[in-house]
C-alpha cells in the first residue's frame, strides 16, 4: 500500500467538498425555475415531492457506505476479482430496490400524503411530479453503489465529474423544459429523471474496469455466500445506525416545535449550519473510509493509524475554520436565510451553539469514516445506540431550560458519539493486525 500523506488525503477530500457544494445549487434552481410561474402551488409541489423521494432514498445511503468500506478492503488486499464483484452485488441491490419502489409507487404516494397532507392543488401537482420521478429510483439507488466504489479507489475526481454532469444537465433541462417549453412541474421532474439515468450511464462508464476481461470469474464470486452474508451484515448495521441518527434529529425538530413557531423557524435556519458542516467535512471522512479500508485490507496497522491521524487532523482543521467562519459571519448568514426580525433574533441568540458544533462533532464525523472503512459497523451501531441513550437522558434533564437545553442535548449526542467511538477505536487497529 502506498504511503499515506497529507497530499493523498487532500486529493481524495477536496473533490468531494467541491461536489457537495453543487448539491444546494440544484435545489435552488428547481425552486427558482418553478418560481417564475408566479404561483405558490408549483413551488410547494416540487419541494414536497423532492422531500418524499429524498426520505425514501435516504434509507439506502448504507449502500454507498457499505460499498466503500468493503471495496477499499478488497483493493488493499489486492483482490481485484472481489473488488469487481462488490460493485456488481451493490448494483444488483440498487436495481432491485428501485424496481420495488416503482412497483409500489401507489401505496408509497398514498402514505406520503397521509403523513404530510397538502392542499388539493399542491397534492395534484406533487402527484404528477412523483409519477415521473419514481421511474428514476433504480438509477438513483444504484448510483450510491457507483459512488461508494469510486471513493474506495480514491477516484473522487470521477465522483466530482459525475456530480457536475448530473447537476449541470438537470439545471439545463430545468431551464429548457420549464421556461422554454412551459412544461411546469412535470418539466422539473422530467429533467431530474433524465439526469438520473444518464448519470447512471456515465457512472457505469467510469466503472468500466469492473466489466472488462475475466467477467465470468467475477460473476461466480458475486454469488459467494460468505461475501453476501458479510455485505448484508455491514449494510444492516449502517442502516440501523442511520435510522437512530435520523430519529434523533427528527426528535430535535419536533421538540423544537413545542417552543413556538418562531423558535421552530430559527432552529430550521440554524440546522443549515450543521448541513454546511457535514458537507464540508464529508471529504475528509470519505478519505478516511478509503485509506483506512485499504490499510485494513493490506493488514497494515501502521497505515491504519497514519490514515486515521492525517485525515483526522485535516478534519479538525476544517472544523476549526468552519467554527471561525460561523463566529465571524454567522449573523450575516442568518440574515440571508430569513428576513423575519423575530426569527433572526432567536437564531442569533443560539448561534454560539453552531460555532461550537463543528468542534464538538468533528470526532464523530471522522470516526464514522474510519469505522466504515474498517467495516467495524457493529461497533459503530453500538456507539450510536449508547449516544442516543445519552441524548434521551440529556433531553429529560435539559429541556426545562428551553431551546438552549435542546441544543445542549444535541451537542451531548455528537460528543458522546465521538467519545464512544474513540474508546472503541483500538478494535479498528486490531482488525488490521
Amino acid at each position: 500500500m502506498a504511503e499515506v500523506g497529507h497530499t493523498r488525503v487532500l486529493k481524495i477530500a477536496l473533490p468531494i467538498v467541491l461536489s457537495n457544494a453543487t448539491v444546494p445549487l440544484l435545489g435552488a434552481v428547481d425552486t427558482a425555475v418553478v418560481g417564475q410561474m408566479g404561483l405558490a402551488a408549483p413551488i410547494g409541489a416540487v419541494g414536497l415531492g423532492a422531500i418524499v423521494l429524498a426520505s425514501v432514498y435516504w434509507i439506502f445511503g448504507f449502500l454507498r457506505m457499505g460499498t466503500s468500506g468493503l471495496a477499499a478492503q478488497a483493493l488493499g488486499a489486492g483482490d481485484r476479482v472481489e473488488l469487481r464483484a462488490i460493485l456488481l452485488r451493490a448494483l444488483a441491490i440498487g436495481a432491485a430496490a428501485g424496481c420495488v419502489f416503482v412497483a409500489l409507487q401507489a401505496p408509497l404516494v398514498w402514505a406520503a400524503f397521509a403523513l404530510a397532507p397538502a392542499s388539493a392543488e399542491v397534492e395534484g401537482l406533487a402527484r404528477q411530479y412523483l409519477a415521473i420521478r419514481i421511474w428514476g429510483a433504480p438509477a438513483t439507488i444504484a448510483l450510491y453503489a457507483v459512488t461508494g466504489w469510486l471513493i474506495a479507489q480514491e477516484r473522487t475526481r470521477a465522483v466530482l465529474l459525475l456530480q457536475l454532469w448530473m447537476n449541470g444537465l438537470n439545471i439545463a433541462l430545468d431551464l429548457w423544459f420549464v421556461l422554454g417549453l412551459g412544461w411546469g412541474v412535470p418539466g422539473v421532474a422530467a429533467a431530474t429523471l433524465i439526469a438520473e439515468w444518464t448519470g447512471l450511464g456515465f457512472g457505469l462508464w467510469l466503472c468500466r474496469s469492473a466489466f472488462g476481461p475475466g467477467l465470468a470469474a467475477v460473476w461466480a464470486r458475486m454469488r459467494d455466500a460468505r461475501a453476501l452474508r458479510r455485505m448484508a451484515s455491514v449494510n444492516t448495521d449502517i442502516m440501523l445506525r442511520s435510522v437512530l441518527l435520523q430519529g434523533s434529529f427528527t426528535a430535535f425538530l419536533f421538540l423544537g416545535a413545542g417552543f413556538g413557531d418562531v423558535t421552530l423557524a430559527a432552529n430550521q435556519v440554524l440546522m443549515q449550519f450543521l448541513e454546511i458542516t457535514a458537507y464540508a467535512l464529508d471529504g475528509f471522512a470519505f478519505a478516511a473510509e478509503a485509506l483506512v479500508g485499504q490499510a485494513v485490507g493490506a493488514r497494515s496497522v501502521a497505515a491504519v493509524r497514519q490514515a486515521a491521524r492525517i485525515s483526522g487532523l485535516w478534519g479538525l482543521g476544517g472544523a476549526a475554520l468552519l467554527a471561525l467562519a460561523f463566529a465571524l459571519f454567522g449573523p450575516q448568514i442568518i440574515d440571508l436565510m430569513t428576513t423575519a426580525p423575530d426569527v433572526r433574533t432567536v437564531a442569533r441568540a443560539h448561534l454560539w451553539w453552531l460555532v461550537a458544533a463543528p468542534l464538538i462533532g468533528v470526532a464523530s464525523w471522522m470516526f464514522d469514516g474510519i469505522f466504515i472503512g474498517a467495516t467495524r459497523t457493529r461497533a459503530m451501531l453500538a456507539c450510536m445506540a449508547i449516544s442516543v441513550a445519552a441524548y434521551a437522558v440529556a433531553l429529560l434533564v435539559l429541556l426545562p431550560f428551553g431551546n438552549h437545553g435542546l441544543w445542549a442535548a444535541l451537542m451531548v449526542l455528537n460528543a458522546t458519539r465521538g467519545i464512544s467511538m474513540a474508546l472503541a477505536y483500538p478494535a479498528v487497529e486490531r482488525a488490521a493486525a
